[in-house]
């Protein structure tokens, strides 16, 4: 009897994560009022922060910002960490809100009886997410030029290599926290609270030399600190943090260390709630 056509393979495991996406694609332009807000929303919040930075500039010069940032297109350097930030926080909601709506719908233990590696089952549900928040921040990022201006001026391909291996790592990062949410049962609280904690304290909206000091080194050590700062870097010409080169190998060692890191945690974790028998439990 020939058993290897039931045998998990790389093919079959890319396609089960890919139906996977393609299942969360769907069920999202379900409901098409979701795409509108996911772009008006955005400009919602920045408006405030236009007609802020307008009435503390000088002749047209945000002077204050640029002696920080090197800079005086605040709206600019504000209008790219908000792009980046959504990807931040596809990964968190992908990964985490996910496990806790298969939770709610008792589909996970079912679905954690699929021949596939537990951490594809994640990551299928963070590709779509992450496709439409890229076409998201797209038609962001052109109306917001429209209505408050958008110059960026230095190489776009160089700023997209740069922050390639951080959202690489942050997929190591969602399998911890991922791991969290099966322990804890919880996920709304937790991804606002820390997909929020990430992005500020590492330079999404300001830059992060004008953190009080006992702030600034916890923003140091976050590493997403520096995908921000050396995209803004190639793209605005901005002042960095750490010489452009030290920050690009902060973000590789990033990546490596996540992925390993964030991997052995869910492993742990997860084995950790079979044994105890609570993986279905919310």
């Amino acid at each position: 009897m020939n058993t290897s056509l039931s045998q998990p393979t790389l093919g079959s495991h890319l396609r089960a994560t890919l139906a996977i996406a393609r299942k969360d694609w769907q069920h999202f332009w379900r409901y098409p009022s979701n795409v509108i807000l996911e772009v008006i929303q955005p400009i919602i919040w920045l408006t405030p922060v236009f007609f802020m930075g307008r009435a503390f500039s000088t002749n047209g010069q945000a002077q204050g910002f640029a002696a920080y940032a090197g800079t005086s297109d605040y709206m600019s350097f504000v209008l790219l960490g908000n792009a980046l930030g959504n990807f931040i926080s596809a990964v968190f909601w992908g990964m985490g809100y996910s496990m806790k709506n298969d939770m709610d719908s008792g589909v996970l233990e079912a679905n954690w009886l699929a021949p596939l590696p537990r951490p594809l089952l994640l990551v299928g549900h963070t590709l779509s997410s992450l496709l439409l928040t890229a076409i998201n921040s797209a038609a962001m990022l052109l109306l917001a030029g429209l209505l408050f201006g958008f110059h960026p001026t230095g190489n776009a391909l160089a700023a997209f290599l740069t922050v390639l291996p951080m959202l690489i790592g942050l997929y190591g990062f969602g399998f911890a926290f991922a791991a969290l949410v099966l322990i804890l049962r919880e996920a709304n609280t937790m991804v606002d609270v820390s997909s929020f904690l990430v992005t500020t304290l590492s330079g999404s909206n300001f830059p992060v030399q004008s953190l009080p000091r006992w702030l600034l080194p916890i923003s140091l050590a976050l590493p997403l600190t520096y995908g921000f700062d050396s995209m803004r870097a190639y793209l605005l010409g901005t002042r960095t943090v750490l010489p452009l080169g030290t920050e690009l190998i902060v973000l590789v060692v990033f990546m490596f260390v996540c992925i390993l890191g964030g991997t052995a945690a869910f492993n742990a974790l997860e084995r950790r709630v079979r044994q105890l028998g609570t993986l279905g439990a919310h």
